[in-house]
C-alpha cells in the first residue's frame, strides 16, 4: 500500500499547482496516513465499522485517483425535474459544473484557489488522507444577509472509467451573518467497488442557517466515508437530514461545535437497508457556550444480513449552562439475520442542563398488521404502512417542503 501511496501522490503533485509549502504540507499528511492505516476495530469510534476490513473484502488492493487532467462528460439525464436548483457537479472526485444561475451573482463568492495552509491537527486517518490527496478545494461563501432564492444541489457521481479507486473530495463552505443556504448532497454512482472520501466544513456565522439534506438512494457497490464539520456561532442553526440506503457501505461523521450562545443544531437520519448493506451515522455535539440546543432522531428499517450503526455523543462543557441536548434511535428489524447496534453518550460538566438519550430496537408487532390485515389489507400492504409510518415522524423533521416533498417521492411514502 505504501509504494502505491506515494506514486499516485507524487503524480498529483506533478499535474497540479501546489507550491512547496503546499507539497510540504501535503506530504507530512500523507505520512501521517502511512503512519496510522485505514480506520480499525482498535479505534473506539470504528468499533462497529472496521473500514480497513471492509475495504479488503470488497474492493481489494486500492489505488488513488489522481487523473484529474482530463475533464469528464456531464449527463443531464442525472438532474433532478420538477425543482429549480442551483448545482455543483462531481464527476470521480473532479468538479465538472458550478452553477449559480438562479442566484444574485455579487451575493455569492466561488473561490476555485482555496488552499490548506495551516496543519490541521486530527486523529482521524481519513481526513489526513483527504488532506493529501485532494487535488482542488472550492470555498463557497454566502455573503451578509444573503438567502440563496433555490436550493444548492452537489450531485456527487462516478463512471465506470474507474474502479478499486480511492476518490478524495472536500468543500467549504461560510455561510456570513445573517444568510442561509439550503444544501442537498445527491449520490449517482456508475462505478462500482471504489472508496470514495468526502470532507465538508461549514463556518456558520451570527444568526446563519444551515439545512443540508444527504441523499444516497441508488443501490450501489462503493464505500463512501464523510465527514462533516460544522462551527456555527450566536443564534445561528444547521439542520442535518440523511437518507443512507444505497451504497453498500457508508459512514456518516458529524462534528458539531455550538460556540455561539442560543446555537442549535438537529440531526434527523433514515437507514433503509437491505441485504449484505452495512451504514453508520456517528455524531458529536458539543455544547461549548451557554443556552445552546441539539437534537438527533435516527431510524433504521433492516433486512436480511443488513446493519446499521448510530453512535450519538452530547458534550456539554463546564461553561454550557442551559444546554438542551435530545437524541433517540430506533430500529425495526425484519429478519433475524439483521443488526442495530446504537451507541448513545452523554458527557456532561455543567449542572444547569436538559438532556436524554434513548434507544430501542425490534421487529414489526404483528398484533398491528393482524389488525390492518383484518380491515382488508394484505400481509405486505400492512408492513408497508407500519414501515411508512414509522419513517414518516423523521421526514416530518424536514422543515424545507420543497425538500421533504422530494425525500417523499424518492422512498416512496405516503402519509
Amino acid at each position: 500500500m505504501t509504494e502505491q501511496l506515494k506514486i499516485d501522490f507524487d503524480k498529483i503533485v506533478k499535474t497540479s499547482d501546489f507550491s512547496d509549502s503546499q507539497v510540504k504540507l501535503k506530504k507530512e499528511y500523507l505520512n501521517k496516513f502511512i503512519e496510522n492505516g485505514f480506520p480499525n476495530r482498535k479505534l473506539e469510534n470504528w468499533k462497529f465499522s472496521d473500514i480497513s476490513q471492509i475495504i479488503k473484502k470488497n474492493i481489494g488492493e486500492l489505488s488513488y485517483y489522481n487523473d484529474y487532467l482530463s475533464p469528464n462528460k456531464v449527463d443531464t439525464s442525472i438532474f433532478v425535474d420538477g425543482l429549480e436548483h442551483n448545482k455543483i457537479v462531481f464527476i470521480n472526485g473532479r468538479i465538472e459544473k458550478i452553477d449559480f444561475a438562479y442566484e444574485d451573482k455579487d451575493k455569492i463568492e466561488i473561490n476555485d484557489d482555496f488552499k490548506l495552509n495551516e496543519k490541521i491537527v486530527n486523529d482521524n486517518s481519513l481526513i489526513d488522507l483527504n488532506n493529501a490527496f485532494t487535488n482542488k478545494c472550492y470555498k463557497i461563501s454566502i455573503k451578509k444577509d444573503y438567502s440563496l432564492k433555490k436550493p444548492l444541489i452537489v450531485y456527487h457521481t462516478t463512471n465506470n472509467t474507474i474502479v478499486s479507486k480511492n476518490i478524495n473530495l472536500r468543500l467549504e463552505f461560510q455561510l456570513e451573518q445573517n444568510s442561509s443556504l439550503r444544501l442537498i448532497d445527491l449520490f449517482n454512482d456508475t462505478a462500482e467497488k471504489n472508496f470514495i472520501n468526502i470532507f465538508y466544513n461549514f463556518d456558520l456565522k451570527k444568526d446563519a442557517i444551515l439545512k443540508n439534506y444527504k441523499i444516497d438512494k441508488i443501490q450501489n457497490k462503493n464505500i463512501k466515508y464523510s465527514y462533516n464539520n460544522i462551527e456555527q456561532d450566536i443564534n445561528s442553526i444547521s439542520e442535518t437530514f440523511i437518507l443512507s440506503s444505497g451504497s453498500s457501505f457508508f459512514k456518516n461523521d458529524i462534528n458539531c461545535n455550538l460556540k455561539g450562545e442560543y446555537s442549535s443544531a438537529f440531526i434527523n437520519g433514515i437507514f433503509s437497508l437491505k441485504a449484505n448493506q452495512q451504514h453508520e451515522l456517528k455524531t458529536t455535539i458539543n455544547h461549548l457556550v451557554q443556552n445552546t440546543k441539539s437534537y438527533q432522531l435516527v431510524k433504521s428499517v433492516l433486512g436480511k444480513d443488513s446493519k446499521a450503526i448510530y453512535q450519538g455523543k452530547i458534550f456539554v462543557n463546564s461553561k454550557a449552562q442551559k444546554t438542551d441536548g435530545y437524541q433517540l434511535s430506533k430500529a425495526i428489524l425484519l429478519d433475524e439475520t439483521s443488526e442495530f447496534n446504537a451507541k448513545p453518550e452523554l458527557e456532561i460538566y455543567a449542572d444547569d442542563v436538559k438532556c436524554s438519550h434513548g434507544s430501542a430496537s425490534g421487529s414489526l408487532d404483528e398484533n398491528s398488521i393482524f389488525y390492518l390485515m383484518s380491515r382488508g389489507l394484505n400481509y405486505q400492504q400492512s408492513k408497508e404502512l407500519l414501515i411508512n409510518g414509522f419513517l414518516l415522524d423523521v421526514i416530518e423533521k424536514i422543515t424545507d417542503s420543497e425538500v421533504k416533498n422530494l425525500v417523499k417521492n424518492m422512498i416512496g411514502l405516503k402519509e
